[in-house]
C-alpha cells in the first residue's frame, strides 16, 4: 500500500526510538485506506522495456528470440501441411493472446486450453476457436462456460462422463446456447473415458441430449511425448493410440460425427498423421523448446531434438563469483520452476545448474567455466520445461538482434482454474 512521505518519515522516527528504548511500545494509528485511484496515482510505472539490449533487463527475465519463435511457427505449419493433418496449439505453454494470434495467423485451425481460466482469459482478448481439453465439472464452471459459449460461439469444452454431459446439456439450456462437445477419450490413465464401448455409449449420449453437439474426440498421450528415441517413441505411439482410432472408426460407423479427432504433441508431431483418421495436433512447446524436450531425439538418431529451436529463455545475473568452480545467481525455482532436467547455460556446455533454492540458483563447473564471470555480468539459460516457467512471469521480453522489440504480456498467467 502507498503511503505519504510525512507519515512514511513519522514511522521511522517512532522506530529508531523504538530501538533504543525497548520499554516503549508503539500504538499505531488507525490506517487510513486508499482507493484504487489513489493507488493508481501512486505507482511509478516501470518501463516498457522497448529498445533497450536484452543483457540490460532486471532479472530474472523471460525472453523470447523472435526470430527463432517465428521459424518454430513456420516450421510447424509446414510439417503440418506435408503431413496433411492440421495444428491445434496447446495455449498452456506460452498463455499469451499475442502468440496465440501468431499461431493462427500461420494457419492453425484454433488453440487448445487446459483450463476454463485460461480460455477465458484469452477470448477476453479477443482469440477464438477455442478447444477447452479436460472437463468443467463443478456446476459454477458448467456455467462459467455457457456463458463463455455465448461470448464466444466457437467454443469447445471436453466431457468424459455421464453424469457431466447430462449436467452440460441442462446447462446449456438453462443459458439458451447450443455448446459443442468433444470426448476426451484416455490414452493411458490420467483422463478421459476408456476407448472402446464405454467411449462409444458416451458418444452416443452426448449426441442425442439437448443443448449439446458433438464433434468429435480428443486423445492426448501425454506419456509419449518425452520418450527419448525416435523409434521408440513413435512405436510407443502408435501402440498407445490404437484403441483410440479403432473407437473413432466405430464413431463414424454408428454415424457419429468425427470431424476431430486431435491429440499428440511436439514430441510426436512426424508421426500423427500415421494415425488414421487423425485430424489435428494439439502441439505446445514447439514454440518455445526446452530441456526436456532437447533430451528426446530426432528422427535421424542424433541425440538433441533440434527440429525446433530454443526460443525461450531466462537471462540471470551472477550475484556471488567468490567460491572455486562455483557461482550464484538470481535465477532460483521461483524463476525456473523444475529443477530436473537441469536449466541448460547458454555457451557452458560444462555447467550444471541447481534450482533447488528459492531465490538463488548456482552453477558449478566440471571443467572450469568457459570464460571468467564478475559479480554482476549476465548469463542465459534454456528453461527446464517451459509451460510451468511462463506461468511465473507477467511478460515476455520479445528479442530481436539482442534488443527488446515487444513486451508480450502473459495473458493467462495464474489461470489455473
Amino acid at each position: 500500500m502507498a503511503m505519504s512521505t510525512s507519515r512514511a518519515a513519522s514511522r521511522r522516527t517512532i522506530l529508531s526510538a523504538a530501538a533504543g528504548l525497548a520499554a516503549h511500545v508503539w500504538v499505531p494509528r488507525p490506517a487510513k485506506g486508499y482507493t484504487t485511484a489513489d493507488v493508481a496515482s501512486r505507482l511509478v510505472q516501470a518501463p516498457s522495456g522497448v529498445g533497450l539490449s536484452k543483457w540490460d533487463l532486471d532479472t530474472p527475465a523471460l525472453c523470447v528470440d523472435l526470430d527463432r519463435l517465428e521459424q518454430n511457427i513456420a516450421t510447424m505449419q509446414a510439417a503440418a501441411r506435408r503431413f496433411g493433418i492440421a495444428t491445434r496449439p496447446h495455449a498452456k505453454t506460452h498463455r499469451s493472446a499475442d502468440i496465440a494470434r501468431m499461431q493462427l495467423a500461420a494457419g492453425a485451425i484454433g488453440l487448445c486450453c487446459a483450463k476454463l481460466s485460461e480460455a477465458e482469459a484469452l477470448a477476453a482478448q479477443g482469440i477464438d476457436r477455442l478447444c477447452m481439453t479436460t472437463g468443467n465439472l463443478s456446476p459454477t464452471k458448467i456455467r462459467r462456460a455457457m456463458q463463455l459459449r455465448k461470448t464466444s460461439p466457437t467454443f469447445i469444452q471436453a466431457v468424459d462422463n455421464e453424469r457431466n454431459a447430462r449436467d452440460l446439456s441442462d446447462a446449456a439450456k438453462e443459458a439458451g446456447v447450443t455448446a459443442d462437445v468433444v470426448l476426451d477419450v484416455a490414452v493411458g490413465t490420467r483422463s478421459g473415458v476408456p476407448p472402446g464401448e464405454a467411449a462409444l455409449r458416451l458418444a452416443t449420449l452426448v449426441d442425442g441430449l439437448p443443448g449439446l453437439t458433438l464433434r468429435g474426440l480428443l486423445s492426448y498421450d501425454g506419456g509419449a511425448q518425452h520418450i527419448v528415441g525416435f523409434e521408440t517413441r513413435k512405436a510407443r505411439t502408435l501402440a498407445n493410440i490404437e484403441a483410440n482410432a479403432a473407437t473413432c472408426a466405430a464413431m463414424k460407423k454408428a454415424g457419429l460425427n468425427t470431424e476431430i479427432f486431435s491429440g499428440g504433441g511436439t514430441g510426436t508431431y512426424n508421426m500423427q498423421h500415421l494415425v488414421p483418421g487423425f485430424t489435428d495436433m494439439q502441439v505446445g512447446s514447439y514454440v518455445f523448446m526446452d530441456m526436456q524436450y532437447l533430451a528426446i531425439g530426432r528422427q535421424d538418431g542424433h541425440p538433441v531434438f533440434d527440429d525446433f529451436a530454443s526460443s525461450l529463455t531466462v537471462v540471470a545475473t551472477v550475484v556471488n563469483n567468490r567460491f572455486p568452480g562455483r557461482l550464484t545467481t538470481d535465477a532460483g525455482a521461483k524463476a525456473l520452476t523444475l529443477n530436473v532436467p537441469r536449466a541448460g547455460v547458454i555457451g557452458e556446455p560444462g555447467a550444471d545448474y541447481s534450482a533447488s533454492s528459492d531465490e538463488f540458483g548456482v552453477i558449478t563447473f566440471k571443467e572450469g567455466p568457459a570464460k571468467t564471470y564478475a559479480m554482476g555480468d549476465r548469463l542465459e539459460l534454456i528453461v527446464p520445461h517451459c509451460d510451468p516457467v511462463v506461468n511465473l512471469y507477467d511478460v515476455i521480453y520479445g528479442i530481436r538482434k539482442d534488443r527488446v522489440e515487444r513486451v508480450i504480456p502473459v495473458t493467462a498467467r495464474g489461470k489455473s482454474q
